[in-house]
């Protein structure tokens, strides 16, 4: 083996470093969060936290990528600590997948058919339809698929280079000698547990192993430990990712190195024990790429097994092990960004949040029009301060977010989310402005009559109904309740002006005062503007199903078009809120 087969070696390695890189991005595009959105409304079910954590990983290509992605969840508050301890077991389990097929190399055979199950040989048909969806695809998702396809080519180039590299390395005295470390256990799994951490993928470890198995070096004893080892050392990405995280997040780290640590540690001492009673034939034999995908298989699933009723205890580990601390959690950890269409998902719950925010601060500024008392007057200060809060981390963060590479559906959801989080601001701060009318009204014992308390119960209940409307659309992503808050819209700006020239006539006839009227006209422009920003939010979540649509091309040709849906809605809107009559 001379340097230029080191060279192919290192630039085999960097191949499927990258292909791997670039085949879990592109399947982590067309998932589109969607998996991983699951994670936040997991039950206390350690099977379900399992099976999520299996096929997230394998959706994702990287256990790394998994515990990087829980340390954020935990940070942001989203997860619990508890929660996450079965999710990473089942992450142990849905990385073998990698090796499974990888060691689709050492199929051996004349026949044309079997010859084409190994990756090297259909790889390149794989390149080529991959390269095509790319030059080709006009959505996204044509895009996304060529990605994975591309990245799943580079990987098994990297392969190829790795096993033609070492191939030599069979007839080499010094390998030879440097394959004795590995007879000893501890030593082997301390070397692979080094490179693992130096290289952060334990697939790119275990390939490795299965490209020195094709030379018939590697046995069973030797193999054993270096998986073991690559299981450990895959550890360092998400300890790296837990610098500055808060305590719970850095237990999560802590339960993912126990697991790990704990089930080399339970399986080794098993297995050595075992051979040394018995003295099994099968460890000083070669073991085959494949032989080494089932070891690494098997090996987790043990792992897995054994210690998932000893959840409790590992997570107790590592409450002894990281001591409280008063860091405080982040509303949005920026360690999702490593998962950009998981990041969207989170950034579409916390809007969820801030609109639920904004509805109860409105609402409670209507109560209080009504019957003034200061403990809700004071909640209302505090909402606000919160939706101030939710939206400048929402808006940094999905300004940070809009930089990565994202699928064209999430990039498009980023910007609409940015307009949406604007809009539930706004309304937020007309709910502080509908509290400074309650106050001067109680601060000044003004009354309005009951005629005109009368009217301002009307326009009250369109707005209460226009917000839940507008929240519930907005939550669910519901185009057909979108769709309804337009036209409400239309009829709370024809009882506004109603409502107005209502006033001006009991002004001009003696039976309101102008104080009342300031009062009035104050309280009837924040509710305007209030229907105003829903229908904004109305049309964002209909521009999120449809990113081709103009917000103000939909709406004029909403009003002009004279569609059946729309006037309907608007009629019976008109029905349901008409005013009593103005007669004495």
């Amino acid at each position: 083996m001379d340097i230029f087969s080191i060279f192919s070696l290192l630039g085999g390695l960097a191949f499927f470093l990258y292909g791997m890189h670039v085949l879990s991005a592109g399947l982590e595009k067309m998932v589109g969060g969607k998996l991983e959105s699951i994670l936040r409304s997991m039950t206390s079910n350690p099977w379900k936290g399992l099976a999520l954590g299996a096929v997230i990983t394998i959706a994702i290509q990287s256990s790394s990528a998994m515990t990087v992605m829980l340390v954020g969840l935990v940070n942001s508050g989203i997860m619990e600590l508890s929660q996450t301890v079965s999710v990473i077991m089942g992450s142990s389990m849905g990385t073998t997948l990698t090796a499974w097929i990888l060691s689709a190399t050492g199929i051996e055979s004349d026949s044309f058919w079997l010859q084409m199950l190994k990756p090297e040989s259909f790889s390149p048909l794989v390149a080529l339809v991959g390269v095509i969806m790319l030059m080709t695809g006009k959505d996204g998702k044509k895009k996304d698929a060529g990605s994975v396809l591309v990245g799943f080519a580079i990987l098994m180039t990297g392969m190829t280079l790795m096993s033609q590299a070492v191939a030599p390395l069979a007839e080499t005295p010094v390998f030879k000698d440097l394959l004795v470390m590995f007879n000893n256990p501890l030593l082997g799994l301390l070397l692979a547990t080094a490179f693992t951490a130096v290289i952060q993928s334990s697939a790119a470890a275990v390939g490795i192993l299965q490209s020195l198995a094709l030379t018939g070096s590697i046995s069973l004893g030797m193999a054993f430990p270096i998986i073991a080892g690559a299981n450990i050392g895959t550890c360092i990405t998400g300890l790296l990712s837990a610098i500055g995280a808060n305590k719970n997040a850095k237990r999560v780290v802590a339960v993912s190195i126990y697991f790990k640590v704990i089930g080399a540690a339970i399986c080794m001492t098993v297995f050595y024990g075992l051979n040394a009673i018995f003295h099994f034939d099968v460890v000083d034999a070669p073991i085959s790429a494949l032989g080494i995908a089932v070891v690494h298989t098997v090996f987790n699933v043990i792992n897995t097994f054994v210690l998932m009723p000893f959840s409790k205890p590992l997570e107790k580990l590592a409450k002894v092990t990281i001591r409280d601390t008063n860091t405080q959690e982040a509303l949005l950890d920026e360690r999702l960004m490593l998962s950009p269409s998981f990041a969207i998902a989170e950034c579409r719950a916390l809007a969820v949040k801030m609109a639920h925010a904004a509805r109860d601060s409105m609402l409670s500024a209507i109560q209080v029009i009504k019957e003034y008392d200061s403990k809700t007057a004071a909640e209302i200060t505090e909402w606000e301060e919160k939706i101030d809060l939710y939206e400048d981390t929402l808006g940094t963060f999905l300004v940070k977010l809009s930089s990565k590479d994202l699928s064209h559906s999430d990039s498009n959801e980023a910007a609409e989310l940015l307009h949406a989080i604007g809009d539930f601001e706004r309304i937020g701060d007309h709910a502080i402005n509908i509290l400074r009318v309650a106050e001067e009204i109680h601060d000044k014992q003004l009354h309005f009559s009951d005629k005109a308390q009368a009217e301002l119960e009307v326009i009250t209940r369109a707005i209460v109904d226009i917000l839940n409307l507008t929240v519930e659309a907005f939550e669910f992503a519901d185009n057909v309740r979108a769709a309804k808050v337009e036209p409400l819209e239309q009829v709370v700006d024809s009882l506004k002006i109603d409502l107005r020239n209502r006033h001006v006539r009991r002004l001009q006839e003696g039976r309101c005062t102008i104080e009342l009227g300031f009062v009035l006209t104050d309280l009837l422009t924040n509710y305007e503007r209030v229907s105003d920003h829903c229908s904004n939010v109305a049309v964002t979540v209909i521009q999120i199903k449809d990113s081709s649509m103009d917000a103000h091309g939909y709406l004029n040709e909403l009003k002009s078009s004279g569609s059946p849906e729309y006037t309907h809605a608007y009629d019976d809107y008109l029905r349901k809120y008409t005013l009593p009559s103005s007669h004495a």
